[in-house]
C-alpha cells in the first residue's frame, strides 16, 4: 500500500528536511513517529527537499507498508510521536503510480518578509526582515525578467545537485498587507537555495540598491557571484507541489491562511 501524508513543520530547529547521520532532521523525526506508530521501520520520500530553517505548510510525502490502518490513524498516530513544530495535516492512499516528487507538475514557495526600522521580535525565525523601505513596482519590473524557462545557474548553490540549472519559473507575486510582504515563486521545480538567492536580488533592487535592468544581467551572467548575497531562510514556506487532480492530493493546507 502507498501511504500518502502531507506534513507541516517549522524548521527552525532541524538541519533541513533530509535525513542526516546526527538525527536531527525532519525526514529523521518523522521516519522515527513513523516506525513507533507501526512497529516496523518505514521509509519516506519528499517532493521537495527543504533546507535549514525552511518552513513547510504542505510537505507532501509518500512510503510504502504492509500496514493497514484508517487515514485518520496514520495522522493522529504519527502525530504522537513527533515533536510539537511538526505536523502530519492529512492522509491519503495512492496506487504505485503516485510519486511524491517525481509526479509533481510544479512546486510552490512563499517568502513572508517585514519591512520595519526594528527587527522583528514575536515574529523571529519566522520572517525575513528588511530595515530599508521597499519599492513594489521596481521589484515586480525586475521579477518579470526572470519568469519562463531560464539556466538559473546565477542563483543556484554550489552545494545544488540539480542535473540542469535550467527551470520554468512560471509566476511571482509581490504583494503587501500593512509591515508584511508576500513574495510568491510557482515553478516546475527549484534550485538549491534559488528562492532565498531571487530574495536577496529582489529585495536589492526594492531597495534601490540595485536596478531592475542589473537583475536580468544577473540572470543572463548564469554567475552567482554577480547575485546579492544569499537571503536568511527564515521567512521561506514550501507551500507544497501540486499534482494532477486524478491523484486527489492537497494542494493546500489551513495553515496558508495564518500567512500575512
Amino acid at each position: 500500500m502507498r501511504v500518502v501524508l502531507g506534513v507541516g513543520y517549522r524548521g527552525q530547529a532541524y538541519h533541513g528536511w533530509q535525513s542526516q547521520p546526527d538525527g536531527n532532521t525532519v525526514q529523521d523525526k518523522l521516519e522515527h513517529a513513523l516506525t513507533r506508530f507501526a512497529d516496523r521501520p518505514l521509509r519516506t520520500l519528499c517532493a521537495g527537499r527543504t533546507d535549514t530553517g525552511v518552513h513547510a505548510l504542505n510537505q507532501v510525502v509518500h512510503l510504502d507498508t504492509e500496514v493497514e490502518r484508517v487515514a485518520s490513524s496514520w495522522v493522529r498516530g504519527t502525530n504522537r510521536f513527533l515533536p510539537h513544530d511538526i505536523a502530519v495535516q492529512w492522509c491519503r492512499f495512492a496506487d504505485r503510480s503516485f510519486h511524491a516528487r517525481n509526479s509533481a507538475l510544479g512546486r510552490r514557495y512563499v517568502y513572508v518578509l517585514l519591512e520595519s526600522a526594528v527587527r522583528p521580535a514575536v515574529e523571529a525565525g519566522s520572517v525575513g526582515w528588511s530595515f530599508r523601505p521597499l519599492d513594489a513596482a521596481a521589484m515586480q519590473s525586475a521579477a518579470r525578467c526572470l519568469l519562463g524557462e531560464h539556466d538559473f545557474s546565477a542563483f543556484r548553490s554550489s552545494e545544488c545537485q540539480a542535473l540542469s540549472a535550467v527551470k520554468t519559473l512560471r509566476s511571482i507575486d509581490i504583494s503587501r498587507r500593512g509591515a508584511y510582504w508576500r513574495f510568491e515563486f510557482d515553478a516546475n521545480a527549484f534550485l538549491h537555495h534559488m528562492v532565498r538567492n531571487l530574495m536577496g536580488c529582489l529585495v536589492a533592487v526594492g531597495s534601490g540598491a540595485r536596478s531592475a535592468v542589473w537583475l536580468a544581467d544577473v540572470l543572463a551572467s548564469k554567475e552567482r557571484s554577480r547575485a546579492a548575497p544569499t537571503f536568511p531562510a527564515d521567512g521561506l514556506y514550501f507551500t507544497g507541489p501540486y499534482y494532477d487532480p486524478v491523484h486527489a492530493i492537497p494542494q493546500r493546507t489551513a495553515a496558508l491562511d495564518w500567512l500575512p
